[in-house]
């Protein structure tokens, strides 16, 4: 069994971020993804929206971040929680190697402890499953305006979704340059009544009773096939932006019993701190404002409070 003062469980942007400052104040620090470092942030085709950086890919970026923390704490990769309880000096975990790495000859479970838990487990991105979603990702689908808007300005692009989040991006993408239209499957948007009047004002247009069957294109996206009411038809577009929703990886913080949103996410303190003594969270399992640097942010004062917590 290994001990720890601090283990962060998830290795993206936010848990990096903790890592690198919990590691800085000399915590032993251990960090553990159950798949590879970086989490949604690899799938950022480009960003221009990171403080020192005028156009970065989410993969590089995740790599230049994973080689700085790596000189503070160490990371395992591919390694899956099997458990995690509570003890009466800190919390005991049990790990295996994910199965896509593992042998039969290394099928075994790791034990760690630490006095401190920081949970950085994301949220995953609710897929529309159709053909051409996957194939096209980062060459005109995209699940975030605030990341991708910028590459489609007075381009023509379709915003699959009515709630808040389709409204609200929807809304961003116009007030950059787009022009934009609102795919919804209902007769009504789900989004709240302002949304719902600023849409209309700034007169985009909704496709309404349609579902996307299917994206389409050669090198990028040419087109989306709809089903709208019963009838099937394409409609040329440059991009689709897919906002129907997130799911928080929330696992560990169910089994931990810490408290949650109505929407399943972590509820914290503005010391990122959670209703369980000696937990902390940060990143898009919180909620709130899903950007990279808000997750960078979050991680440090994470790992600070931690700290504190331990130590003062």
């Amino acid at each position: 069994m290994e001990n720890y003062d601090i283990i962060i469980v998830g290795a993206g942007p936010a848990g990096l971020t903790a890592g690198m400052y919990a590691g800085r104040q000399n915590s032993k620090t251990l960090i553990i993804d159950r798949g590879f470092a970086g989490g949604l942030g690899l799938e950022v085709p480009l960003m221009q929206n990171y403080p020192g950086f005028d156009l970065i890919s989410g993969m590089e970026l995740i790599q230049k971040m994973k080689a700085q923390t790596e000189n503070y704490c160490e990371i395992k990769e591919n390694e899956t929680i099997q458990s995690i309880e509570k003890t009466e000096d800190g919390f005991l975990l049990k790990t295996r190697t994910s199965p896509l790495l593992m042998s039969e000859e290394s099928d075994e479970i790791r034990e760690f402890k630490a006095k401190a838990i920081i949970l950085a487990t994301g949220a995953s991105h609710r897929h529309l499953n159709v053909p051409g979603e996957a194939e096209f990702l980062g060459r005109g689908v995209a699940y975030c305006a605030t990341c991708d808007g910028m590459f489609f300005i007075d381009r023509t692009v379709l915003m699959v979704g009515g709630g808040n989040s389709a409204a609200q991006e929807a809304l961003y993408l116009k007030n950059l340059g787009c022009n934009v239209k609102l795919v919804h499957r209902r007769d009504q948007l789900r989004c709240e009544h302002h949304l719902q009047k600023a849409l209309e004002e700034k007169e985009i247009e909704v496709i309404w009773n349609a579902t996307v069957e299917e994206i389409k294109g050669d090198m990028v996206v040419e087109s989306v096939r709809l089903n709208r009411n019963g009838q099937e038809e394409d409609y040329k577009t440059d991009g689709v932006f897919i906002a129907i929703g997130d799911d928080p990886s929330n696992e560990i913080a169910k089994e931990l019993g810490i408290d949650l949103d109505e929407d399943g996410y972590i509820i914290t303190d503005k010391r990122q701190a959670t209703s369980v003594e000696h937990v902390y969270s940060a990143g898009d399992i919180t909620g709130g404002v899903k950007q990279w640097v808000v997750a960078c942010g979050e991680g440090a004062v994470a790992a600070i409070s931690a700290y504190n917590d331990l130590n003062l």
